[in-house]
């Protein structure tokens, strides 16, 4: 086989891995928007134990941070193959677990399958980035899109089958039909074959502590803070909202969250083409005005018809946002990279874990409403720290060869 050949067939092969790792994300949604979706299967819609559901949101969180050291160490010494196939075992294991915990227990109970799912979602979302690690090199935002596309498909998957099978089965028929899924998954990822490549290089802890004396990185990480938390924060308690304050039922609130899902999902999608096109400023101003325009709508609302209106027009403009950050930010620091530990940038992202768990509190101390006016007012942030990034983009451009 001459070299232009093998090289033919070994890029063939890679993006062969790349779309069977896509399932990953997939996957990775079906976690994250699984504590969203069933809390109203749960009973929280009428019990109002919102200090108990905080608690859920950060055992998951916990699970998640937990989960670093041990992927960076079962990556380097295992292989992708054997993460993906862990990963997924043990999240089939914490529905298991979950569908197991009798509706009549103590709540407390289900604390230790939703840690083991984001011990899980951790390991997942490490082997999933460093199997499409090849194609993230070539194409940083059409990399994060397409992810993020697999992603959303998972969120919206997840949401439309707890709604349809809400008055059909029991809840723990609804997980046990939810552990299948990662159960299959694990048996798909161990018939495959991934590349050995060594995962990428993480930062020292010097140059971790070097990015607290760069203004950008600041900026980009207080920014992916804010912006994860307004998204989850809304993901995870906008059932509970619709049911308490509007009337809706808990499989039409579901209906709504998948509206919300179905939004992101087809804005990110339909953001590639237009991204290199449009400026990112007036990019950035645009779906910041329309975040706040559904939040404004989903805040004063009386009806279910306002409801999912406000939530399309949260769901659009929160879609462009990360993807439009990373492309201007990722340049400037060589090791960021989704889904691994980078130092500021990691401590930024579990914002969007934080968030729905310091929710709980809100929610007890204020009322329900509280869900709709933070991410308003995070919003705000988001563009006024879009704009400072935008500038210090501008002052820091390199020049261009000559």
């Amino acid at each position: 086989m001459s070299p232009g050949q093998s090289g033919g067939a070994a890029g063939l092969r890679e993006d062969s891995l790349v779309r069977k790792s896509l399932a990953g994300f997939l996957l990775s949604g079906i976690l994250v928007a699984f504590l969203g979706a069933i809390l109203p299967a749960w009973g929280f819609h009428v019990s109002s134990q919102f200090l108990v559901a905080g608690s859920y949101f950060l055992s998951l969180n916990a699970g998640m941070l937990a989960s670093i050291k041990p992927a960076q160490v079962l990556l380097s010494r295992k292989g992708v193959r054997f993460l993906l196939v862990l990963s997924s075992g043990s999240a089939c294991a914490g529905f298991l677990y979950l569908a197991a915990v009798p509706m009549a227990a103590s709540p407390w109970w289900r604390v230790g399958g939703l840690f083991l799912l984001g011990l899980s979602l951790g390991w997942l979302t490490n082997a999933a980035f460093h199997a499409i690690s090849p194609l993230y090199a070539r194409d940083r935002a059409a990399t994060l899109n397409l992810a993020g596309a697999f992603f959303g498909l998972g969120c919206l998957l997840v949401v439309i089958l707890v709604a349809g099978a809400f008055y059909v089965y029991t809840v723990p028929s609804i997980l046990v039909l939810l552990a299948l899924i990662p159960g299959f998954f694990a048996g798909s990822f161990a018939k495959s074959r991934f590349s050995a490549a060594p995962p990428p290089p993480q930062p020292t802890l010097r140059e971790a502590f070097n990015d607290f004396k760069s203004p950008g990185a600041l900026v980009f990480s207080v920014l992916l803070f804010i912006q994860f938390g307004n998204e989850w924060a809304l993901a995870g308690w906008l059932p509970l909202l619709l049911v308490q304050r509007l009337g809706a039922s808990p499989a039409v609130a579901l209906k709504i969250l998948s509206v919300y899902w179905l939004a992101l999902l087809i804005g990110r999608v339909a953001l590639q083409p237009v991204l290199p096109r449009v400026r990112h400023g007036r990019l950035l101003f645009l779906s910041t005005l329309s975040a706040l325009f559904g939040c404004a709508i989903l805040y004063f609302t009386r009806n279910l018809f306002g409801a999912a209106s406000g939530v399309l027009f949260v769901g659009a403009g929160f879609a462009p946002i990360y993807p439009v950050v990373a492309e201007m930010i990722g340049d400037r620091f060589p090791y960021y990279h989704p889904g691994f530990f980078n130092g500021i940038f990691s401590w930024g992202s579990t914002g969007g874990w934080l968030a729905p768990a310091t929710m709980g509190l809100y929610a007890h101390l204020w009322g329900i409403r509280v869900v709709i006016f933070l991410p308003m007012l995070g919003s705000c942030a988001v563009f006024l720290l879009a704009v400072l990034l935008l500038a210090y983009a501008r002052l820091t451009r390199r020049p261009r060869p000559a």
